[in-house]
């Protein structure tokens, strides 16, 4: 590939990654905005995981769906095929997602927040062990350190003090096990669809993981009521923004090294800061916002480059 193809793909790749850290960075405020409209209180983790699972499962749906009109046969599927989905569904959706909201049951935003960036972390090192070409290096390290620091300076001066009360392995301990179950899904997911649709593979686990977590939600006592029109467009808009981000993710991760994609995580979270700040009117803008982003986009910089390869 010559210098200019592999710029205008990098710059691809860099575009796409954007988008999809967008569209997770909306769904913080969103989500927000879907316990007041649907009245699910703090505590109600089964509707919590119905409200998530009613998304995912939509999501999977509107995939497939798109997979159909583009004349894609998404019935071509063995039973090894099945079996691999369905454990991806389980891991990337169910159990991530499980761990995930139990975890931030017992911590604060803040803490929960930075705690779900280590799966950056975890992605590279994972990726490191897993793959040939996707070593750990200088700049791949300094680059997450200094990412990481963009994520922690965002979440400063929140609900808690970053370093106020002690680890708690029901709150940041469920979070950072959350994070991990995203990390191995991850690599999970480029090793299965590697000779299979990765558009037809996202939609099935999405929509298998979704389902699974609306009869555990259930099972827990949960309910979701109170569908108005401003509340069932929120929950079709978030389930078009993971059906999009999750599809044009796992298109990155078949194509491309884990380790490189992975740390343009550390933006959700700037996203997210940003957007409460706009959706919800939230008092946020200030130095820190523009701090982090820095330090996330310089970590993304110093992962993203690469040494030119000379004959």
């Amino acid at each position: 590939m010559d210098k200019k193809k592999l710029y205008t793909n990098r710059i691809n790749i860099i575009i796409i990654a954007i988008i999809c850290t967008f569209l997770w960075g909306s769904a913080f405020p969103a989500v927000k905005l879907g316990y007041e409209l649907f009245d699910i209180a703090s505590s109600d983790v089964g509707g919590k995981l119905i409200f998530a699972g009613y998304r995912f499962f939509l999501a999977g749906i509107f995939v497939l769906i798109l997979q159909l009109i583009m004349k894609q046969n998404i019935f071509k599927l063995t039973s090894k095929d099945i079996k691999e989905i369905t454990i991806l569904g389980v891991g990337q959706t169910t159990l991530q997602y499980i761990f995930f909201y139990l975890g931030m049951t017992y911590t604060t935003g803040v803490r929960g927040s930075i705690m779900n960036g280590t799966s950056t972390f975890f992605s590279i090192i994972l990726a490191h062990f897993v793959y040939k070409n996707d070593k750990l290096y200088f700049n791949k390290i300094i680059g997450c350190i200094v990412g990481f620091l963009g994520v922690i300076i965002v979440n400063l001066g929140g609900e808690a003090s970053v370093l106020e009360g002690s680890f708690s392995f029901r709150g940041e301990g469920f979070i950072m096990i959350a994070a991990f179950m995203l990390s191995v899904s991850s690599l999970y997911s480029k090793k299965i669809s590697q000779n299979k649709d990765a558009y037809t593979v996202t939609g099935y686990q999405l929509a298998i993981g979704g389902l699974i977590l609306t009869i555990i939600g259930y099972i827990l006592g949960g309910s979701l009521t109170n569908f108005t029109f401003k509340s069932t467009s929120l929950l079709i808009y978030m389930a078009l923004l993971s059906a999009v981000a999750f599809a044009l993710w796992s298109q990155l991760l078949k194509y491309n090294k884990v380790g490189i994609i992975s740390v343009f995580n550390f933006l959700i979270p700037v996203f997210g800061t940003v957007l409460s700040a706009i959706i919800l009117k939230e008092n946020i803008f200030n130095i820190k916002i523009l701090i982090a982003l820095l330090l996330v986009c310089a970590g993304i910089y110093l992962v993203y480059r690469r040494k030119e390869e000379t004959n």
